[in-house]
Parts: C-alpha cells; sequence; structure tokens
C-alpha cells in the first residue's frame, strides 16, 4: 500500500478532482453529441454546431489546467498524481481529436458526409459515454467491475471504428476521381478513427486506476 493510499484513510472525502474528472468526461459527451448532431446536418446548419463544438474542447482544456493546478497545490491526492494526470490528459485529447474533426469538417467545406462519417462520429459518442460511466464509478471505488465493463466496451467500440475507417479509406480510394475529395475525406476519417483511439487510452488508464484499488 503506497503512502498516499494511506493518507486518504485519514483525511476528508476528496471534493476537488472527482467532481473535476465528471466534469470532464459530462463535457466530453457533449461535445461528442454535439459532432454527431452536426455530421447529420445540412452544411448551412452545421457552423452553429461547430462553434459550440470549439467552445466545449476550451472548456476541457480548462478543467485540464483547473486538474493540474490542483495536483501542484494538494500533497493529497484520491489516487496516484500520476494517474490524475495522465487520465484528465487523455480525456483531453480525445476532445481535441474530436474537434479536429469538426475542424477539418468546416476547413474542407466537407458537403456530403458518408455513412462511415456518421458511423465513426456515432462510435464515438457511444466510447465518450462508457467513459463517463467509468469515471462516475471512481468516487470510492465501489463499483470496480462496472469500470472494467464499461473499459471493455470501449476496447470493442475501438476495433469496430478500427473497421469502419479500413473499409471506408479503402471504398474512397476505390470510387473516388477527385483527388481533392480523396483526401479531405480521408483526413476527416483519419481524425474520427483517431478519436477512438484515444478513448481506448482513457480505458486504459482507468482500468490502471481500477486495478490499483481492486
Amino acid at each position: 500500500m503506497s503512502l498516499n493510499t494511506i493518507f486518504q484513510f485519514l483525511v476528508p472525502k476528496d471534493k476537488k478532482f472527482f467532481p473535476l474528472f465528471e466534469e470532464a468526461s459530462s463535457n466530453l459527451i457533449e461535445l461528442a453529441t454535439y459532432l454527431h448532431e452536426a455530421v447529420n446536418q445540412p452544411l448551412k446548419e452545421r457552423e452553429v454546431l461547430f462553434q459550440k463544438i470549439d467552445k466545449l474542447e476550451e472548456r476541457g482544456e480548462e478543467i485540464t489546467r483547473q486538474t493540474n493546478l490542483e495536483l501542484s497545490r494538494n500533497f493529497i491526492t484520491p489516487f496516484d498524481r500520476e494517474d490524475i494526470h495522465a487520465l484528465i490528459t487523455s480525456i483531453d485529447n480525445v476532445a481535441d481529436n474530436l474537434q479536429g474533426a469538426a475542424s477539418r469538417m468546416r476547413l474542407y467545406q466537407v458537403d456530403k458526409i458518408t455513412k462511415s462519417i456518421r458511423k465513426l462520429t456515432e462510435i464515438n459518442l457511444e466510447a465518450c459515454q462508457n467513459i463517463d460511466t467509468a469515471v462516475k464509478e471512481l468516487k470510492g471505488f465501489k463499483n470496480i467491475k462496472n469500470i472494467t465493463a464499461a473499459c471493455a466496451r470501449i476496447n470493442k467500440l475501438e476495433n469496430k471504428s478500427d473497421n469502419v475507417y479500413n473499409k471506408a479509406v479503402f471504398e474512397i480510394f476505390e470510387n473516388e476521381t477527385d483527388v481533392k475529395n480523396l483526401l479531405k475525406y480521408k483526413e476527416v476519417l483519419s481524425v474520427l478513427e483517431t478519436a477512438t483511439d484515444k478513448c481506448k487510452s482513457v480505458a486504459g488508464v482507468l482500468e490502471s486506476i481500477a486495478v490499483k484499488h481492486s
């Protein structure tokens, strides 16, 4: 048992880090929801949603900053400092990539949204919902199985994302004759697939934390 773990039994319940974790994961769901809504809207109606996504990504960065600031201020933490930093950073990385996908759709003026893009935003939204489920179970570590189950679902979603991405890229190279369209669609698909990879990274951090407290 680490010194930090022993101290946790002697101090009041954490009121700083867990709310920040939950705020970060809720923010992530909202961002992923707006992105999924955006790809199901006509081009002219997406801009409002893209602007909301930008603000949520900025909010995510602020939550990450606040969490790291709390790390510098507090000697006692609810679990290992390295895990706290890894968790909040990995959540922020998901938000960065989801916002990156929206940014590229806006920049490249992607008009026609393919089924593959819609499917990848749907997969990312589901993965973010599972991140939120697991994060909310961290408080008290009473339901470790719920954390590991959510992480297992995220891993399956990441595999599903790989399959959707590979098939979509194959179809683009087979059917798209316009090089510009080929490049812009591949770029959007790539960032969305990377976002799911980052969700898997969050799951890896959560599983590591769960193992230490099981």
